[in-house]
């Protein structure tokens, strides 16, 4: 397996601490509204967008068993790096090698994840290049319920991931709310179709980019508009 390198100020101080987070971007105001105003009185808040480094051996408690095995079944260079970040263990897979490492987690003696919990998209406009990211949450049955995360990214430009369905039967539904939301295009799976929004539904309401405009929402019989008629504070 091969790791990204990291640039010298977030290397860590020693063996198995824990790398410096990378910045990626910065978010302003509450929700990162940009085009339509900001209508929660924060306007002026700026958050970094910060990304977990790779982690550095060892890792802690099953982990690095867990790591050790993965090194052991699936060919080097198919994952770019690990991260461990909040006690959960990550392996960030490229989207062309995302099917066997798939495979390999499920069917390897030592391994076992026969289980896909969920499936998770993510959209970082400030990622250049990668954009969205799919989150897969295995967890092993076979191995004491250990749990680790798969992650793969893939640019605005070109949103196609392939499905592992033929290997997760359970990920069905999930790839296609990620498909609905997000606007991640799952190549392989067997009825890609919204699942959440309506067949004619305009884009993608969980990606950052989508515009806050809506429709009124309806409640105990008063009307509430939409968030772009909303009073401004700012």
């Amino acid at each position: 397996m091969t790791e990204t390198p990291q640039s010298p100020e977030n290397l860590p101080a020693g063996p198995g601490a824990t790398p410096e987070p990378v910045q990626r971007g910065e978010r302003t105001g509450m929700f990162g509204a940009r085009d339509t105003g900001d209508t929660s009185g924060y306007g002026g808040l700026r958050t970094p967008i910060l990304f977990p480094a790779a982690a550095v051996r060892p890792y802690g408690g099953d982990f690095d068993v867990i790591a050790d095995a993965v090194e052991a079944a699936i060919p080097d260079g198919h994952v770019e790096r690990i991260v461990v970040d909040r006690g959960e263990l990550t392996f960030v897979v490229a989207r062309e090698n995302l099917a066997a490492v798939a495979r390999a987690l499920r069917d390897d003696p030592a391994l076992r994840f026969e289980l896909c919990l969920s499936v998770s998209g993510v959209h970082f406009p400030a990622d250049a290049g990668k954009e969205l990211h799919v989150v897969y949450h295995l967890m092993s049955l076979t191995n004491d319920g250990r749990r680790i995360r798969v992650e793969v990214t893939a640019p605005d430009a070109d949103p196609h991931i392939p499905s592992v369905v033929d290997t997760y039967p359970a990920a069905d539904w999930h790839e296609r709310e990620t498909w609905d939301m997000f606007g991640v295009i799952f190549d392989g799976h067997p009825a890609l179709t919204r699942i959440l929004m309506p067949d004619d539904w305009p884009g993608h309401p969980q990606r950052k980019d989508y515009p806050l405009g809506g429709i009124p929402v309806e409640y105990k019989g008063g009307t509430v508009p939409p968030p772009d008629q909303r009073r401004s504070y700012n």
